[in-house]
């Protein structure tokens, strides 16, 4: 493949057109720098931009990579088959950026539960909150990363839902061994409340368990689980 030919071609393309580069670069919606590489035979358009400068002069992509003309019209199975060569490329720089964003984002939201879990006490509720956040985030970037292995809307659905499930048995199940045998409040309770009878009580309720904690702040404090 001559370069400086393809070039030269272009060149004698445009100025059939009465156009300028900067006229060229504005209608192809590149820059003016980008014609006059592709002029100079220094570089040369991608197989997506090759399609459209064929349909915009009406020549054959075969013409453009042989650097003369060969027929009036463009082949039209030649044009489907760059079109399609073109939409394939899209498709693939589409799907590795899905990769690359579901990797960022069920990495951070790993970080994010691993930090809140490990940074604020099992009293504090942004524990929980920020848990919550990071598995979303955990969980989003598992849907972007199964889109391309996962053809149908309804396994991916499946795939996140089930997710979702492992996520939420493992918060309770640490819940659980933090509460049993380290002594903790458990961080993903949906209310927390006290007894008037025993004013020295708190009790914290989980979807599972009911935790209570007696006599906190006091070196005496212990957290049990009743049911």
């Amino acid at each position: 493949m001559d370069q400086i030919k393809i070039g030269s071609f272009l060149k004698e393309l445009r100025k059939e057109k009465n156009l300028t580069q900067e006229n060229l670069a504005e209608k192809l919606n590149v820059s003016n720098r980008t014609i006059s590489r592709w002029e100079t035979g220094s570089n040369m358009p991608d197989i997506g931009m090759l399609v459209e400068i064929a349909e915009f002069y009406d020549v054959s992509i075969p013409e453009i990579i042989n650097g003369e003309r060969k027929s009036e019209n463009m082949n039209q199975k030649t044009k489907e088959t760059a079109v399609a060569m073109a939409e394939y490329s899209r498709n693939e720089l589409k799907t590795g950026k899905q990769r690359i964003i579901g990797a960022l984002l069920s990495g951070f939201g790993i970080f994010v539960i691993v930090s809140a879990l490990s940074i604020f006490p099992s009293e504090s509720s942004w524990g929980s909150i920020y848990s919550v956040i990071g598995s979303i985030l955990l969980i989003t970037g598992i849907y972007f990363l199964t889109r391309r292995i996962l053809a149908r809307r309804v396994q991916r659905i499946i795939c996140i839902a089930a997710c979702a499930v492992i996520l939420f048995g493992i918060f309770s199940v640490t819940d659980y061994v933090a509460v049993k045998h380290f002594n903790q409040v458990p961080r993903f309770r949906y209310e927390t409340g006290w007894d008037s009878r025993n004013p020295d009580q708190l009790v914290y309720k989980t979807l599972f368990f009911t935790a209570v904690r007696k006599n906190p702040g006091t070196e005496s404090e212990v957290v049990e689980i009743i049911k």
